[in-house]
């Protein structure tokens, strides 16, 4: 459901398993492909947005988190991949703004590997640590609005989470520069209400995890705003 995805077919089991092994259990399959891309977003403060009537469309972003390496990173290859630098990250973002991960939406996160999703699940506070996979185990299929499928990954809060609903860059492929912003951009749609078959019913609050191998995590909170009649918060 996702037009600008460069995967537009799903992946038979047997041809993920058949991919040649790239370190240990990690195979081809499980990574996502390099892609050529571009995203572009729009940064104003409320007088931008009050001048050109754009309270219908202008989402929030509430707080923001960068973290580079940490010792922990060297200690082994989850932390190498950006397991703590991300907990970091994303700890700092519930603590500037007041909010939890029982207060989330929808997440775009970082799925440079089938397995780094799982643990970003953890890292950011949305099942336990050692718990990514049950997640996946328990989840449940859903029909939107738009009669598009999603699916809905319940936390360690009882919380009902979809992650990933533009696919992901397993799906939409990883253009670098680009990806972060085309994460944002997907927030933005879902918030706005616009995402059409992808569209998490009712969201308000959406999570974004960037991650560059060197390494940084980035973590940002984006809110849809309520705007009174006058424009006002």
């Amino acid at each position: 459901n996702n037009e600008y995805a460069l995967m537009q077919r799903e992946l038979p089991l047997d041809f993920i398993a058949k991919s040649p092994s790239l370190c240990g259990p990690i195979l081809a399959a499980h990574a996502c492909p390099v892609a050529c891309g571009g995203a572009a977003a729009v940064l104003c403060n409320d007088e931008f947005v009050k001048k050109h009537n754009l309270y219908d469309r202008a989402i929030e972003i509430v707080g923001q988190a960068f973290v580079s390496d940490v010792p922990a990173s060297f200690d082994n290859f989850i932390n190498l991949c950006g397991f703590q630098s991300a907990k970091i990250a994303a700890s700092k973002v519930y603590a500037m703004t007041g909010l939890s991960p029982k207060d989330v939406d929808v997440v775009e996160c970082h799925d440079c590997f089938s397995c780094a999703e799982l643990f970003m699940y953890e890292a950011l506070g949305l099942a336990n640590e050692g718990e990514g996979g049950k997640m996946v185990q328990t989840g449940q299929w859903k029909t939107n609005q738009h009669n598009g499928q999603l699916f809905y990954l319940t936390g360690n809060h009882g919380k009902q989470y979809v992650v990933n609903p533009s696919g992901g860059i397993e799906s939409k492929g990883h253009p670098i520069g680009a990806t972060g912003l085309g994460q944002c951009a997907e927030l933005v749609w879902q918030l706005r209400g616009c995402a059409g078959k992808r569209q998490v019913d009712g969201a308000r609050i959406g999570l974004q995890h960037n991650f560059g191998l060197g390494s940084a995590a980035v973590v940002t909170m984006y809110r849809k705003p309520n705007f009174s009649p006058t424009g006002s918060k």
